[in-house]
């Protein structure tokens, strides 16, 4: 789960690809995408390019990775050096940088969580499927807000700051890309375990449950339990996997870590993901029967 999105935040790899619309993030990688196949197909190194802008090889593969806002001028002076001349193309490429540098909604919660946290928000944003395994919390996507307080605030809601509540609100904001239009779905899996963590205590556990059951009724929300006794055997730990519509955007799979956080999209990384998501959903009870067992489990707090 993101870093903010199951429980609190901090700093990863990222890598390649692209998304025609969405967020600010998704822009970028687009167009950096775009980019890196014109200075290839013109043979032209990142250093020699770098250099045509005043910059180093090293600003070059942050641009193309889209983890970098971009400046007219150095993709005016780009598409110049790799022959786009058209001034129609050339027009299309200015408004993409426009596009890719325009504030997302988060930008006004960028206190309350790392830069490259945002990265990880507006690929959310721009998402057409995510998935989720969990075996601690329920994902941050469908937490109600006192299950919310309990994490953000280690089981002492009473004692959130400023910085808290703006975390609280950044997450309960984040939650509204389930029903907008366009939604993306979510599927997730979730450890027996998760069910029966009281946290934030008995009420808040229930109302949680509650909140699930009513979530499970939306078309694109999926939820299956991974019961006890298969529990450990797909994965080793919590992760996402975002998928987009965009064929230039590829996967990316998000894992958190005790000191930070790993964004994953390299082709072998993804088929062991892949892999690892089917296996979930085999051994996972089904949607069905997972709600079953929420009903279950409401009844007996």
């Amino acid at each position: 789960m993101p870093a903010e999105d199951s429980r609190g935040e901090e700093s990863p790899r990222f890598g390649g690809g692209g998304e025609q619309s969405g967020a600010p993030t998704a822009r970028r990688i687009v167009l950096g995408a775009q980019l890196r196949r014109l200075r290839e197909a013109c043979d032209i190194s990142r250093a020699e390019a770098g250099y045509a802008i005043r910059g180093s090889d090293s600003k070059i593969s942050r641009m193309e990775l889209g983890r970098v806002g971009f400046k007219e001028r150095d993709v005016v002076d780009l598409l110049s050096m790799y022959g786009v001349n058209d001034e129609e193309e050339r027009a299309l490429f200015i408004e993409m940088v426009r596009k890719s540098n325009e504030r997302g909604w988060w930008h006004r919660y960028s206190g309350a969580m790392p830069n490259w946290f945002q990265d990880f928000v507006g690929l959310e944003e721009s998402s057409s499927l995510i998935q989720s395994y969990e075996l601690q919390f329920v994902p941050g996507l469908m937490q109600t807000e006192d299950y919310i307080r309990a994490v953000v605030s280690r089981g002492r809601p009473e004692l959130l700051d400023q910085d808290g509540e703006r975390r609280v609100a950044l997450r309960l904001r984040r939650q509204k890309v389930l029903t907008r239009q366009g939604a993306p779905r979510l599927w997730a899996v979730v450890d027996e375990s998760v069910l029966h963590r009281p946290i934030g205590g008995p009420r808040v556990l229930r109302e949680q449950i509650e909140h699930l059951l009513e979530l499970t009724k939306q078309p694109n929300v999926t939820l299956q339990v991974l019961p006890y006794h298969m529990s450990g055997y797909a994965a080793e730990g919590a992760f996402s996997v975002l998928r987009f519509a965009e064929p230039t955007l590829p996967d990316i799979v998000y894992i958190e870590h005790l000191s930070g956080a790993l964004y994953l999209d390299r082709v072998e990384e993804l088929e062991v993901y892949g892999r690892v998501i089917d296996r979930l959903a085999v051994d996972a009870e089904t949607p069905d029967r997972s709600r079953q067992m929420l009903a279950k489990y409401r009844q007996e707090i």
